[in-house]
């Protein structure tokens, strides 16, 4: 059984998270440190990969432009720092690297159009800058391929918003309306068009049929927060882990930011795996990880946190194959 991260990690020590990132967890990952500045954290990042869109960052929310503004800039810059500090650090790195980018329907969610609302109330405009991000991603990924020849980068798509998107949920720029729902094929089609390997959602309700299902967006695997399952979510992946899909599951909730002891992981791994009564398969397809970012967490408690994940990994690892 393996283990990984989802993005985030504290401070500002490129180096050293990097190269935690990439030896501590068994499916490494470039990390996002959001404490950096807004051009850093995760709709910053995804903004600097922007194909063809300019955007900038005023009174605290970021809207499209016509040109790029100074923090979209930023955004570019800081992601070539990280990059150029990952090949730094990962040469010889063969295998999976895990990097993740906001999805579309969440970036769609958060940013506004140049005259004010969500892109996501303009169907147009919500096109564009999924296209517009496809295209960033895509160099993203040759950029890093390059870098790291022995490198295949594993594409997890960031989609905290997407329930929210399909349920009407999601408040206009005012706050006083919710935005029309989306419907699914036009949900499915834009993912499609981003791509990836892995949908990451830490909010409740995601579809994950949604997301790997036969007819869905085309991920191989899905990323939930344990917490926020429910016995419909646990019936639904039960088949799609026999067809060859992956759970990554949130295993270690991150709300306390105090590390759980291997022994309590290991029992909550077990007595949510256990029921799905598919024994060594899970071994084979769940990756345990945190629930979500760990920015906020002291670093102590990061390292101390992904230590207990590898043990747990090692002992449901050997309790399920046994099974």
């Amino acid at each position: 059984m393996r283990t990984s991260a989802l993005g985030s990690l504290p401070g500002t020590d490129l180096g050293a998270g990097v190269r935690l990132a990439l030896e501590a967890v068994s499916v490494p990952w470039l990390p996002e440190f959001p404490a950096r500045g807004p051009w850093a954290g995760m709709v910053g990042r995804a903004l600097g990969l922007l194909d063809g869109l300019g955007a900038e960052l005023s009174a605290g929310e970021w809207r499209l432009a016509a040109v790029p503004g100074l923090d979209q800039r930023r955004a570019k810059a800081a992601l070539r720092d990280d990059l150029d500090v990952l090949e730094e650090n990962a040469q010889g790195l063969a295998g999976p690297l895990k990097v993740a980018v906001t999805g579309p329907w969440t970036l769609a969610s958060a940013v506004l159009r140049p005259l004010g609302g969500r892109v996501l109330g303009d169907r147009g405009a919500r096109r564009d800058l999924a296209q517009s991000l496809a295209s960033g991603v895509r160099g993203l990924v040759a950029d890093v391929e390059r870098r790291l020849p022995g490198v295949e980068v594993l594409l997890q798509v960031d989609e905290p918003s997407l329930p929210s998107v399909l349920a009407g949920g999601v408040p206009t720029e005012g706050g006083y309306f919710r935005h029309r729902s989306v419907d699914r094929p036009e949900a499915v089609e834009l993912l499609r068009e981003l791509g990836g390997d892995l949908l990451h959602c830490c909010a409740p309700g995601l579809d994950v049929e949604l997301a790997v299902g036969r007819h869905g967006a085309g991920f191989t695997g899905v990323s939930l927060d344990q917490d926020l399952m429910n016995r419909a979510d646990w019936d639904a992946l039960g088949p799609l882990l026999e067809d060859g899909r992956e759970l990554w599951l949130g295993a270690a909730s991150t709300a306390s930011g105090v590390a759980p002891t291997a022994d309590a992981l290991t029992r909550r791994v077990l007595g949510a795996l256990r029921p799905l009564d598919l024994g060594p398969v899970l071994a084979e397809r769940v990756v345990l990880t945190p629930a979500c970012g760990l920015a906020g967490w002291p670093a102590s408690q990061v390292s101390a946190l992904l230590r207990a994940l590898a043990t747990t990994a090692e002992r449901v690892g050997g309790e399920l194959g046994a099974g």
